[in-house]
């Protein structure tokens, strides 16, 4: 009777020492690894998060900023969702103490500062990492640029940046994703493809570019698409522009739609007697560029001829009238040169009498 108290009050102990270790304001779980701090209004990662956790959910609070002492002692941690939480501020090795850390969520913040090697973690054990409406503007985009260079993220496989606005991609923003399967840019403002914005994603499976401001996609751009050899595209809901010059771009897509899973779904949306045209039928209709081109650069050789028989016709009339007219020419052109030289006599003349007194006084007395 004695034991079987004993092993009562063990129990209840064992008991509330697993209650008591679960943060205020949180849920946890041991059977299911998981922790839930959801909308609790915290304003920073709460302590005592117990050690057996694998999934922990700290979303929609009021958390600005995180860094390395947040997660200490959490080496099981393989699934961390921190979205919805205002943060504005990553520090650098924040998750660098999570060595199992596979998935991180960060959706959903308003990340203005992240310092490089924020998103370190040992082990290179991150593979999906979520940034979707997750940058505060468009400046800390070269942060986050500078950041994905600096961490160790060699294992990375998926990256969510949808929904923040951007308008660009800085160079070689992805050149150090190389183990990087899924990429999604959908939602954004991108207007161009350029830079080589994606080298080094040698082995990506699918990119995403739907939803963005992309009118056409230029030689350069077509290049870099075609430096993904393995990856499945998505370019629906793209405004793009039919106009001289899109040919190009129609044919490669012509070229290229079996990976281009909603090639049959885009089409023109400018001009308007084009809006709702089918991309894939651009390089196959009349738009007139080449022909008027053409026919632009007969008409004005034709005029550069024309021109030419004209001021060549006048020429040769004004030379049968030199020569009609050359005994009268010359005629002139004697009574002209008699006319300069009587001329020039007076002047000489003139000018010896000016120079000897002489002749001046004698020039004088026979005026008197």
């Amino acid at each position: 009777m004695l034991d079987l108290a004993q092993r009562i009050v063990l129990c209840a102990l064992l008991l509330g020492s697993v209650y008591a270790s679960c943060p205020p304001r949180c849920e946890c779980s041991e059977a299911a690894h998981t922790v839930k701090c959801v909308s609790r209004d915290l304003r920073s990662v709460p302590t005592g998060i117990p050690g057996y956790t694998r999934n922990l959910f700290i979303t929609g609070n009021q958390i600005s900023r995180i860094g390395p002492e947040c997660f200490k002692g959490l080496d099981n941690v393989t699934n961390l969702s921190l979205s919805n939480n205002r943060i504005s501020e990553l520090d650098s090795q924040t998750f660098a103490g999570l060595r199992s850390l596979r998935s991180l969520d960060l959706s959903n913040n308003q990340l203005a500062v992240i310092h490089p090697e924020a998103f370190t973690v040992q082990n290179q054990s991150l593979q999906e990492l979520n940034l979707s409406r997750a940058l505060y503007n468009h400046s800390s985009v070269m942060d986050l640029a500078t950041s994905l260079r600096w961490s160790s993220l060699g294992t990375l496989k998926r990256l969510d940046l949808s929904h923040n606005g951007l308008i660009y991609l800085p160079s070689h923003i992805f050149s150090h994703l190389t183990g990087l399967q899924r990429l999604q840019l959908s939602n954004n403002s991108l207007v161009a493809i350029h830079n080589n914005s994606f080298s080094g994603l040698e082995h990506l499976e699918e990119l995403d570019l739907t939803l963005n401001a992309l009118k056409a996609v230029p030689e350069e751009g077509l290049r870099e698409l075609d430096s993904l050899p393995r990856a499945d595209l998505l370019l629906g809901e793209n405004p793009f522009t039919c106009t001289c010059g899109i040919e190009p771009f129609a044919l490669w897509l012509n070229r290229s739609q079996g990976r281009i899973g909603d090639a049959d779904g885009l089409v023109c949306a400018f001009p308007t007697g084009m809006r709702n045209t089918s991309m894939l039928s651009v390089g196959t209709l009349t738009l007139g560029c080449h022909q008027s081109g053409a026919g632009a650069d007969l008409a004005l050789q034709t005029s550069y001829v024309f021109l030419g028989i004209v001021l060549g016709f006048v020429g040769l009339i004004f030379l049968f009238v030199l020569y009609l007219n050359r005994k009268g020419i010359k005629k002139r052109i004697y009574d002209l040169r008699d006319a300069c030289r009587e001329v020039w006599e007076g002047y000489h003349y003139r000018f010896e009498i000016d120079s000897d007194p002489r002749l001046s006084q004698v020039c004088t007395s026979a005026d008197m």
